[in-house]
């Protein structure tokens, strides 16, 4: 098998098609999370705490003195906890959403009704065994 033929034969099978879009789509859900995180939870943690913007935490490591995490990393290196913290806190949003996810998708495959399973059929000699039993009580 040559190996043009053996790559599409990997590449057109069912699982690198899933994983495909798999990875689209995480893709586009790691965008919202973001914008959830951002733009909708961050500022609400920041009201809670008075008025703290977790994006601009930093300690600077060249000595130099800035107001924003933009102009310290222009001065110099810079340890940027607050971007870690904001970071970090979007992994857990996203792995709670995911867990939240497979939860409910494995609820809704329990939900499902299955049909009983069918009965295997009854072997040949015991059939035979039946009949001459039944022709017996005749």
């Amino acid at each position: 098998m040559s190996i043009m033929s053996e790559f599409k034969e990997f590449a057109v099978k069912g699982n690198v098609m899933d994983l495909a879009v798999g990875v689209i789509i995480g893709g586009a859900f790691g965008k919202i999370v973001d914008s959830l995180v951002g733009d909708v939870i961050m500022p609400v943690v920041s009201k809670l705490f008075g008025g703290l913007d977790f994006s601009n935490y930093f300690i600077p490591l060249a000595g130099q003195s800035a107001d924003t995490l933009a102009e310290a990393k222009k001065a110099g290196a810079v340890l940027a906890y607050g971007n870690f913290l904001t970071v970090t806190l979007n992994f857990l949003i996203l792995a709670f959403v995911i867990f939240i996810m497979v939860k409910q998708m494995n609820r809704f495959r329990k939900e499902k009704p299955s049909a009983p399973p069918a009965p295997a059929p009854t072997p040949e000699d015991i059939v035979l065994l039946r009949e001459i039993r039944d022709s017996l009580k005749k």
